[in-house]
């Protein structure tokens, strides 16, 4: 959402908004730029700053198979990824890549509609790996997302001596997110401290919400292309 300090009378100019680095050297960084307005060039040295939010999130979902038909299905995310990530908007990209957008979300007078890039890597040693790819989007504000996912598979079948047990495997992963926004002018008159906590309280929020969702609808999912009642 644009600024709305604009003030009549006063030379405005489109400057560049300073590119903002991944955390991980495994993301390629945006290549896009986008630009902010500024009052005049004497102002240029006040550009809103890059402030950054981040969130360790861990999860686990229990999936009533063995090891082999999960880690075959997750392999197959073409067909299961867009179908568990409605009602976002999925845009496949190449054969392991996808654009998600999330939504609008915001705080203080201030909303984006955020989009993110992910690839699914092939897994390997059991480990699924989930990076973020770059994405060139058409909104008013800067920013850059890294995602750094890994999904490990358990059998957690339970005693083999007793038969009743039904076969198990938890799909455990640990998800970093850095997110970093460059703020307008007006967002950035409120306290440095403020912002910080309100970005870092959505930015759980966010995680959380898209999380526990998706876990539901790949458990369904799973259990729905298998054939195979969930307890």
């Amino acid at each position: 959402m644009q600024s709305s300090n604009t003030q009549p009378g006063v030379d405005h100019q489109l400057v560049p908004c300073p590119e903002v680095g991944c955390a991980s050297q495994s993301a390629s960084p945006s290549r896009f730029v986008q630009f902010v307005s500024i009052p005049n060039p004497e102002l240029e040295a006040q550009l809103p700053k890059t402030l950054h939010f981040s969130n360790q999130f861990e999860g686990r979902m229990e999936l009533y198979a063995d090891t082999t038909t999960v880690m075959n299905y997750l392999d197959a995310h073409q067909g299961w990824f867009c179908r568990c990530a409605h009602p976002m908007k999925v845009d496949p990209v190449e054969s392991n890549g996808y654009i998600l957008s999330l939504g609008r979300y915001g705080s203080f007078g201030f909303e984006v509609e955020p989009q993110i890039g992910l690839q699914l890597l092939p897994q390997k040693d059991g480990i699924y790996r989930i990076t973020t790819i770059p994405v060139e989007n058409k909104f008013d504000h800067c920013y850059q997302v890294d995602f750094q996912a890994a999904l490990r598979l358990v059998d957690t079948s339970g005693d083999e001596e007793n038969t009743s047990s039904p076969v198990k495997t938890t799909v455990e992963w640990d998800l970093a997110l850095d997110v970093a926004i460059v703020f307008p002018q007006f967002i950035l008159r409120l306290p440095r401290k403020m912002i910080q906590t309100a970005g870092d309280k959505l930015l759980q929020q966010i995680v959380r919400q898209i999380s526990q969702r998706l876990t539901k609808k790949v458990q369904n999912d799973f259990h729905a292309t298998q054939g195979i009642d969930c307890p």
